[in-house]
Formats: C-alpha cells, sequence, structure tokens
C-alpha cells in the first residue's frame, strides 16, 4: 500500500466527496489519506468512514487542506469555484496532482487555474465518464461533417439542487460542436430563451437546461436539419461512474509534466 498514490478528497460530506472517498477506499489502485472539510463543520476531527454511516477508514477530516496535501500525490475536488481556485494554489505549492470536477468558473478563475497548472499537473473535465467523454469526440465530428443548415441544440437535465446552468458537461458539448465548425462557443452561444426571442440565428449553438428531481445527469445533442434530426444522447444512472473516471485521472496523472489536461488526455482520445 506504501507505492500507492495517496488521495485526499475535498468536500468530503457532500454526494460525491463521499462518493470519491468510497471509490478511492475500494481500489486496490490507490489509496485514501486525507478528507477536507470546511472549517466549523461537524465531521472534523472524525473518522470519515463513521461520517458515512460505515467502518472506520483510519482517515480523520480535516480543514487543513495544505498539511493533508503535503503528505499525498493527489486531490480530487469536486466543491465550488472559489474552493477549488483556493485548492489549485494549495495543490501547486505542494506539487500534487488537482483533479477538478469542479463546474460552473468563470474565465477569472480558470485564469488562476491556467496560473496554478505551471507548478501542478491539472487535470479538468466538465464531466469525468467515459461516455460523455466519447460524446464529445463524437459531437465535435458531426458538427464539422454538417454545415449552419444543421441547427445545434444542447439540452441537458439535473436534480433539483444543480447550482448552475448550463451544466459544465453541456458547455464542454457546446465547445466541442463549436470546435468542429471552426468557431468560439461565445460569438454563437444562445441560452436563456425567454419571451419573444426572434427567430433563431444561422450557425448559433443553443442549451436548454431541465431540473427536476434527483437526475443524476442526461446529455442530448441534436442537430436539427430540414427533414431529418441526429441526436447523441448520454444517460447516467449512476453517479459512482463520475467518482471512477476522477480516480483514474488520478492515477494517470501521476509523473505527468505540470500543465492542464482534460479526460480526453486521459482516456486517451486527445488529437
Amino acid at each position: 500500500m506504501g507505492d500507492l498514490p495517496k488521495i485526499v478528497v475535498t468536500g468530503a460530506s457532500g454526494r460525491m466527496g463521499q462518493m470519491l472517498m468510497k471509490t478511492v477506499s475500494a481500489s486496490d489502485k490507490c489509496t485514501l489519506v486525507g478528507a477536507i472539510e470546511r472549517s466549523g463543520h461537524d465531521w472534523i476531527g472524525r473518522d470519515a468512514g463513521l461520517c458515512m454511516g460505515g467502518g472506520a477508514l483510519g482517515v480523520m477530516v480535516s480543514d487543513d487542506a495544505l498539511e493533508a496535501f503535503a503528505s499525498a500525490d493527489a486531490v480530487i475536488d469536486f466543491t465550488a469555484p472559489s474552493a477549488t481556485v483556493e485548492f489549485a494554489a494549495l495543490a501547486a505549492q505542494a506539487r500534487i496532482v488537482h483533479v477538478i470536477g469542479t463546474t460552473g468558473m468563470d474565465e477569472a478563475e480558470l485564469a488562476k487555474l491556467t496560473a496554478a497548472g505551471r507548478h501542478a499537473t491539472i487535470i479538468r473535465a466538465g464531466n469525468m465518464s467515459l461516455g460523455v467523454n466519447l460524446l464529445t469526440k463524437l459531437t465535435r465530428m458531426v458538427a464539422a461533417a454538417l454545415d449552419v443548415d444543421y441547427d445545434i441544440e444542447i439540452i441537458e437535465a439535473h436534480h433539483n439542487r444543480k447550482v448552475d446552468a448550463p451544466s459544465g458537461t453541456a458547455l464542454m458539448l457546446g465547445e466541442a460542436a463549436a470546435q468542429g465548425r471552426g468557431v468560439k462557443l461565445a460569438d454563437v452561444r444562445d441560452s436563456g430563451r425567454d419571451g419573444i426571442t426572434s427567430a433563431r440565428q444561422q450557425g448559433d449553438i443553443g442549451f436548454s437546461a431541465i431540473r427536476g428531481g434527483d437526475i443524476i445527469g442526461e446529455h442530448d445533442v441534436l442537430f436539427a436539419g430540414e427533414g431529418e434530426r441526429i441526436i447523441l444522447r448520454h444517460v447516467a444512472s449512476d453517479r459512482s461512474l463520475f467518482a471512477k473516471g476522477a480516480v483514474r485521472a488520478a492515477i494517470w496523472g501521476q509523473g505527468r509534466a505540470p500543465g492542464e489536461y482534460d479526460m480526453l488526455d486521459v482516456l486517451g482520445l486527445a488529437d
């Protein structure tokens, strides 16, 4: 066990944090050495496994991320943009792999991640699943093959507690479609329609977001032309697939040069 990559999980009490800790603990390819929560949380100072209602893991929940990172090889981070930026600076200081599943970051926050990537190996993706990353590659290919007579609409659905829209995955798919067409997503993005919006502009990439119940994640990429529609779809039915992808990324990142990577790199699908 001493030679296995040592992993810290942030946002330990959250749904993804708990799933990540369970996935790391169950793996024979890495080991859980740290669990981070915000100061004042009632899990602080307690065994992470007991906090989750299971057996003891021998890992105490802490609010000292720097100390935890100093004895780790990687951190897996599905938290909030402001927290992720702080963790990125600490991961860069500790020179460890930082796997980021956090979504909803703005340009200023992304710029800070790029700066951290000069010293740390950062693997960031809007979605960590194999299927979604295959969908991303297919979206770029189909967008490149079809002209602007085919409208592109990305429809996503998530649970009623998700706070950002469009989802990180939807934006990832939008970026792929824009790349396929050789344009910038910012120049053709169409979202938040309401009221009398006028006719759709040719070449725009549209986004529609659904929020309800306990939907884990569903994404459709619709190419709508005259007389036909092409729909690429991914449905997630088990949140553990995101955790498994993130753990795979943390292991893959060991020994990689500092810089920014994504799941296409991890899966060997990058161009």
